[in-house]
């Protein structure tokens, strides 16, 4: 009588008694168990000896099942199918997208051409339709802070002063330049008419968001007439014609081609931040983020 629990040794020798059976004897099996036959012979006393059970006659007369053993190979079908079973259906857990991905992104960066996240998105779509994807447009800070408490998975923030909680896989370069729009008095100028002293003389829309050392020395040379908190605000105050302001080139794109905004001395007066994809470190795997990390990570900027 097999006692106890099933061990991995006991599943080794019904799979090679499995094989024999469907062999029709010793011989044929040790080919395709890749055996000898008298290993193959000893794996079978062996089994008969934990069952009890007298399992095949073999000898000069040939191989042939007792009525016992045909009912332990039919158990041992059963209990290796029933094994193969659970395997595919924990595999089909591990593979089958479901759940949530919460993904914190700075404001107007839809426009930028290089569409990392999107691509990213789109292909987590196609691999788990089923997932939900909740976008927050909120401040960087923000999005760092819910990052590490948990409440976002992912976010999409420029990389001004990286926190330790937190990994950073580099996302692109955002390149912004001075702009004014065609009701402001710069706009007719020439880029020759134009130098640092007569932009310093503007009434100037500046950040009220974070910024590195290099950017704030470069606002300094800017007369401060207004703030906002996001790049929409610095677009409402630049389209009024009273405000000069940096804005991001690609953001600005739309009312250039328009002829509605016009960058100011560009080879001179401009900066870039970098961006990137934020996650916790230590987090809790998770399917869904590993999936949009992966495929994120396959993209390119190029």
């Amino acid at each position: 009588m097999l006692k106890g629990q099933l061990s991995d040794s006991s599943l080794r020798l019904l799979r090679i008694y499995k094989t024999v059976v469907e062999c029709g004897g010793f011989a044929a099996a040790e080919a395709e168990l890749n055996i000898s036959r008298s290993a193959i012979s000893l794996a079978m006393s062996d089994l008969e000896q934990r069952l009890g059970l007298r399992l095949c006659q073999r000898g000069r007369t040939g191989f042939a099942l007792t009525d016992e053993g045909a009912k332990v190979y039919d158990s041992t079908l059963q209990l290796l199918g029933s094994m193969e079973t659970f395997r595919t259906q924990v595999n089909e857990l591990h593979n089958h997208l479901r759940g949530e991905l919460n993904i914190g992104i700075t404001d107007n960066l839809v426009t930028i051409p290089y569409m990392r996240v999107t691509d990213a998105l789109k292909s987590l779509h196609t691999l788990g339709p089923s997932v939900k994807i909740n976008i927050r447009m909120i401040p960087p800070k923000d999005i760092e802070l819910e990052v590490l408490d948990g409440r976002l998975h992912i976010g999409a923030v420029p990389e001004l002063r990286p926190l330790t909680g937190l990994n950073y896989l580099p996302l692109y370069d955002e390149l912004s330049c001075l702009y004014c729009s065609t009701e402001h008095p710069l706009f007719d100028f020439d880029q020759q008419q134009l130098d640092r002293k007569i932009l310093s003389q503007q009434a100037a829309v500046l950040p009220a968001y974070a910024q590195t050392v290099a950017v704030k020395e470069l606002m300094r040379d800017l007369k401060p007439a207004a703030t906002s908190t996001d790049r929409e605000g610095i677009a409402f105050l630049i389209l009024t014609g009273q405000y000069i302001g940096y804005l991001p080139t690609h953001y600005a794109q739309r009312w250039v081609n328009e002829g509605r905004m016009r960058a100011l001395l560009p080879d001179e007066l401009y900066y870039s931040t970098a961006y990137a994809i934020i996650t916790r470190k230590g987090a809790r795997s998770n399917l869904v983020v590993k999936t949009f990390i992966e495929q994120f990570l396959k993209t390119s900027i190029a």
